[in-house]
This record gives structure tokens, sequence and C-alpha cells, in this order.
């Protein structure tokens, strides 16, 4: 169910429309994570001084230069973890046309969707881009700790929380909130499972770029899969 729902996926990803939402969701991501560092980099600028002088050494100068540049450093590795939970909030504003674009392609002739209310759309997206980010936050602080077992809190938290979000995210466009968190509730390990394998190319450079449409596609299969509904 979860290869096949996957494998589909992978085809969807080349068809018209969905390399411009991974555009659209790598683009705004990118500027975000500039934004970002330009704003460390005034802040460091605005509180910390020039020069400033130590007992026995003398006058240090170029510190917030030198930190600029550490800060750099900084948001390039943490960009590494970053980059694809952003970029997959960013694109949720969009998984409604990677929905519809699935959809139209292999489930015709299904009834009108259940249409989200904008508020509720963003809403949503703005929950799932803060959890995800939060809690990649909090892990990328616990990875120099227990490095022998990172790999397993990477995919095992983003699994999670990739399954539970692109899962819910399918479902609540078939049928009431309530409804969705009810049908996850029942297919918690398969959804886990599919989340854990929509986070291996989260590691591999480019690639993890298009995870996001590549989960809303996949996702969008299994949801219909549960249920009952062959494309």
């Amino acid at each position: 169910m979860i290869i096949t729902s996957y494998v589909k996926a992978w085809g969807d990803l080349l068809r018209p429309g969905a390399m411009k939402i991974v555009g659209i969701g790598v683009a705004l991501s990118l500027g975000l994570l500039i934004a970002i560092y330009l704003a460390m980099v005034w802040l460091i600028g605005w509180l910390v001084p020039d020069s400033f002088s130590l007992p026995f050494i003398g006058e240090i100068g170029h510190i917030d230069t030198a930190l600029s540049i550490v800060s750099a450093g900084i948001m390039l590795f943490a960009s590494m973890f970053l980059m694809v939970p952003v970029a997959s909030a960013f694109t949720g504003f969009f998984l409604e046309d990677v929905a519809e674009l699935v959809e139209n392609e292999h489930y015709p002739t299904l009834p009108p969707v259940r249409k989200l209310s904008l508020t509720e759309s963003f809403a949503d997206t703005l929950r799932f881009f803060g959890v995800i980010v939060v809690a990649n936050l909090i892990a990328l602080m616990i990875y120099p700790f227990v490095i022998p077992l990172a790999p397993f809190l990477f995919f095992g938290l983003n699994g999670y929380l990739l399954g539970r979000e692109y899962f819910q995210m399918a479902a609540q466009r078939r049928m009431e909130r309530d409804a969705a968190r009810a049908l996850y509730q029942r297919h918690k390990l398969t959804v886990w499972m599919a989340g854990a394998l929509m986070a291996v190319p989260l590691s591999i450079p480019i690639l993890n770029l298009f995870v996001p449409v590549l989960g809303a596609a996949g996702f969008t299969h299994l949801f219909h899969a549960v249920t009952g509904r062959r494309g």
C-alpha cells in the first residue's frame, strides 16, 4: 500500500504543474532563510561593538565581522535540517493543487471536495509550520548529544510529524476534521511508516527539495488506499 502510493507519487511529480509548486516552495524557503540570516547579521552589528580591550591582551577588533562569519556557518549547517521542514510548511499552502492534480488523474469519478475556508487552510498550514520547525530546532540541539541515535531520531520524528500532518491534510479534503482524525488513529502505524519513508530523501541534497510535493501526492494516494478507493 505504502510503496504503491509512492510509486504513483513519483509519476505525479513529473506532471505539469507539480514542478511549479516545488519551485515556489523552495524560493519562499530560501527567501525566509536568507532573511533570518540578514536579521542575525543586523542584530550582531547592533549589539556587538566593533572592538573591545582585554587585560594583558589589548584591543581586539572586528568582533562583529567575525561573529557574522560564524553565524553564516551556523546558518548553513542549520539550513541542512531546516530547509525541508520550512519548504514543507510553505508548500502546505499549495497542497490543494497537488491533491487536485493527483485526483483528476487517478480518481476522476470522485465527487467535489470539501472546500476549506481560507482562514481554516491558513491556520492549519501555520500550525504545521510552527510544530515542524520548533520540533526540528529542538532535535537539532539534541543531535550532538546522541550522535549514534541521531538518524533514528531524525527519521522517527519527521516520519511522525510529516505522516500525521500530510495524511490529515489529505483526509480533510474529503471528510470532516473529526472523521479525519479518527481515520488517522485507525491507521496510525501505516501513516507513521509512510512518513518515515517520506523522511528518507530529506537527507539527500537536491532530492530533498521535492519531498513536500512528493509527500502531498503520496499521502493523497494513501488516503484513498485506506478508504478503499483504487485509481
